[in-house]
């Protein structure tokens, strides 16, 4: 239950039904642009974007993401993951290192320059890679990747006794 403007109390599967234009009645109701989760929480629209962009990804990201999936390089990374206001193609979070592969839309777009000056902000390393050199030298874009990537430790066998 909340309370609204008024001091009358919602019903939590009310509060769909209060008119946007009531802002401040209660912290707990999100925007109305936020989408409805099945549990009843609330997702922002950056996430739900991410989602479908995951299940649409080009050739390029697919053939990428089977190589960076699964700790391949010795690291955890993420495929279109929210960062911000902006989504991202690949991060690993470990290591601070986000990968964009662009196409030709890209070709010196002043919006990549202020999102990769934003994200370098907030400590990431942004590493861009064109959809033809993933798909001509993926081994030597994973060569280059591997390169930004800190040496891993290896894990300490038997610990202390």
């Amino acid at each position: 239950m909340f309370a609204d403007l008024s001091g009358q109390r919602v019903h939590r599967d009310k509060i769909e039904h209060i008119p946007p234009h009531r802002k401040g009645v209660t912290e707990h109701i999100p925007p109305p642009s936020w989408g409805r989760l099945g549990g009843g929480g609330f997702i922002k629209p950056n996430v739900q974007i991410a989602k479908s962009l995951r299940q649409s990804m080009t050739d390029a990201e697919k053939i990428l993401w089977n190589r960076l999936r699964l700790k391949q390089l010795g690291f955890k990374f993420r495929r279109q993951e929210p960062i911000g206001r902006y989504i991202v193609d690949f991060v690993c979070y470990e290591s601070r290192l986000v990968i964009e592969i662009d196409g030709g839309q890209h070709f010196e777009n002043a919006d990549d320059q202020a999102r990769d000056e934003w994200l370098f902000k907030q400590g990431f390393k942004v590493k861009r890679y064109w959809n033809n050199d993933v798909m001509s030298n993926l081994e030597g874009v994973l060569e280059d990747i591997s390169n930004c990537l800190p040496s891993p430790t290896p894990p300490i066998k038997g610990g202390a006794k």
